[in-house]
């Protein structure tokens, strides 16, 4: 679950006067099912929201949850499953290796922390925290900045973290970004599963075009749905170059107006749906695009609209990692079936 969702929960929760605890991974060792940085909400009712594991660390973290919000103190918790002999944590785990969870009571000085995170994640800022805290839990001090310190730098999870010499005293730097923008352009029914799975996978999704019928909030929950032409549309959404973009309308001539209005601005990705002579006739006499993905999607052999929105959304994954794809080759059979949802 991304930050900025968690921030929201956290201070709904608060709201509810319910006892809250984030739990994060600050260290690991060996094999993992997540990565350093990765965080999830713990209530005193038993609510989770995210998870670090396949399902069986929370319960016992779950449990700590009341003595650590009584103590108003931050906790380490450290789960060693790669001993071979270790069965009872290698049959549930279905993994090794080692995890130091870090346990903060959201309450006090770090409610407040919340609260400034949220809003500067809304404002479309990269936000750093920085955690100097000892093992034992007597103290913790956080900073936000706009700066890491000068660390040790994981650039896939945006973590950064070290000891710092002394004996169980720590230091956890994270760095938090707003959600990216997925920008649909099209709102016919397979854009529908494409923007519900894009949410899940963690961008803030507009849903753009001309048909009011077609483009309205009941037929994408969750999504900021704008209605008009190419011009009015982008002018109202400005897309940035940290914006993925798909054009999925269907329509030729509008989707040529879009590519005009992107020459100079150029974002993270821009997919088109349909086939490599179709996307070529709708750049013609057009600057390359250096973020073009067409076909849209992973080559995966997605046949229909349910497997090609999936092939999409494992696409933007691997972009938003950073992950260098290969190219597609042009494999005639996917093209007809991307062609048949093609304008």
């Amino acid at each position: 679950m991304d930050m900025k969702d968690l921030c929201k929960i956290v201070l709904s929760q608060h709201q509810q006067q319910m006892r809250t605890v984030l739990a994060t991974v600050v260290h690991v060792e060996g094999h993992a099912y997540r990565k350093e940085g990765v965080s999830m909400i713990l209530t005193a009712d038993g609510q989770q929201f995210g998870s670090i594991s396949p399902g069986c660390l929370e319960s016992d973290l779950v449990a700590r949850v009341d003595d650590v919000w009584n103590s108003s103190q931050v906790s380490i918790v450290e789960y060693d499953m790669r001993p071979a002999d270790d069965l009872s944590w290698g049959e549930n785990i279905g993994c090794g290796g080692l995890l130091n969870i870090l346990l903060e009571p959201v309450r006090g000085s770090f409610l407040n922390v919340i609260r400034e995170l949220n809003d500067r994640l809304d404002q479309g800022e990269n936000v750093v925290l920085t955690r100097s805290f000892q093992k034992n839990g007597e103290q913790i001090d956080y900073q936000l900045s706009d700066q890491p310190l000068m660390l040790a730098h994981d650039a896939n999870s945006g973590t950064e973290s070290l000891s710092d010499g002394q004996k169980d005293q720590y230091t956890f730097v994270r760095t938090y970004r707003p959600k990216p923008r997925l920008i649909l352009i099209g709102a016919g029914d397979d854009s529908i599963l494409v923007s519900s799975l894009a949410q899940l996978s963690g961008f803030d999704v507009i849903v753009g075009d001309w048909r009011a019928g077609l483009c309205t909030e009941e037929r994408f929950a969750g999504a900021t749905c704008i209605v008009g032409f190419p011009q009015s549309l982008y002018e109202q959404i400005q897309p940035g170059e940290q914006d993925y973009m798909i054009l999925m309308s269907h329509n030729f001539p509008r989707e040529r107006e879009w590519v005009e209005l992107m020459v100079d601005q150029h974002c993270a990705y821009l997919g088109i749906m349909g086939s490599k002579e179709r996307t070529r006739r709708l750049m013609d006499q057009l600057p390359a695009y250096p973020s073009l993905h067409s076909p849209v999607g992973l080559s995966i052999g997605a046949d229909g609209p349910d497997e090609i929105a999936i092939s999409i959304i494992a696409e933007l994954i691997a972009v938003k990692r950073g992950r260098v794809l290969v190219p597609r080759k042009d494999v005639t059979h996917e093209h007809h079936r991307l062609s048949a949802y093609s304008g």
